[in-house]
Parts: structure tokens; sequence; C-alpha cells
């Protein structure tokens, strides 16, 4: 005899939840570009306020922290469905094209944080090429 499936008990109390639970920390998506003369790196931040996100580089390595505070919901009764994932989040990339650390900037806009890496001028240098002598006893 087959027996119906049971009923999840926090299904009735809460609804249908995504997969993220409490004390897990989100990844804003992130785009990686190179223009002629930058790297942008754009971040998907909706609802995130300014004062609560932290740009840092450390050599080639940038690193985007902040928090996603939860509205108040002080008078939801069941929650139906729980996509938007709050709470800390912490995303570290790697820039691979040198850049000009004193010159990065960031700016938080319509929901997208977006970081300019301004890129570093190639050094470059011409090298003399001598003309090799030749030995006096391979003559």
């Amino acid at each position: 005899m087959d027996r119906p499936p049971r009923r999840d008990p926090t299904a009735e109390l809460f609804g249908e939840l995504s997969d993220w639970t409490p004390g897990d920390r989100w990844r804003p998506a992130i785009d990686v570009f190179e223009t002629e003369k930058a790297v942008v790196v754009r971040v998907e931040l909706g609802g995130v306020r300014s004062q609560d996100v932290k740009v840092t580089v450390d050599g080639d390595v940038l690193k985007i922290q902040g928090a996603r505070r939860a509205p108040a919901n002080d008078d939801v009764r069941r929650l139906h469905r729980m996509e938007i994932a709050f709470g800390r989040f912490e995303r570290t990339i790697r820039i691979a094209i040198p850049f000009e650390r004193e010159r990065v900037n960031a700016s938080l806009e319509d929901g997208f944080l977006t970081v300019t890496l301004p890129k570093r001028e190639a050094l470059r240098r011409r090298i003399e090429v001598e003309a090799g002598g030749e030995d006096e006893t391979s003559r």
C-alpha cells in the first residue's frame, strides 16, 4: 500500500522557500568587461544602500563586500514564496590586466555597482640590439 507523500510541516508555516537559507551568504551576479581604457566590474545590487557596500583592492584582487537588509515585514502573516536573498555578501575577483590602483572608482546607481579600474599604460622601452662581434679565432 502506497502512502501519500509526507507534507513538509514548515511549508504550511512558511510557504514555498528557495534553496537559500538564513545565514548563507548570497552571491550577487557580476559582469567583468574591458574597454579601451579600463576594466569594468558591474555587480547587480538591487536594494543595497551605498553605505552598506565596501570595495577594496589588494594587489590584483578586487573585493566587494556588503549586506542587503531585509525590509521590515511586521504585518506578514504567512510567506508564500521567498526568493530574494538578504544578508551579507562577498565577491572576490582577480584582475589579470594591470590597472592603476590609486584611480579605481566605484558608483552605485539604479541597483548596479560599477567599479572602474583604469588600465595602467604599458611601459615600453626600446631595446638596442648590439651587433655581435665575430670571434677572432673563428676566422
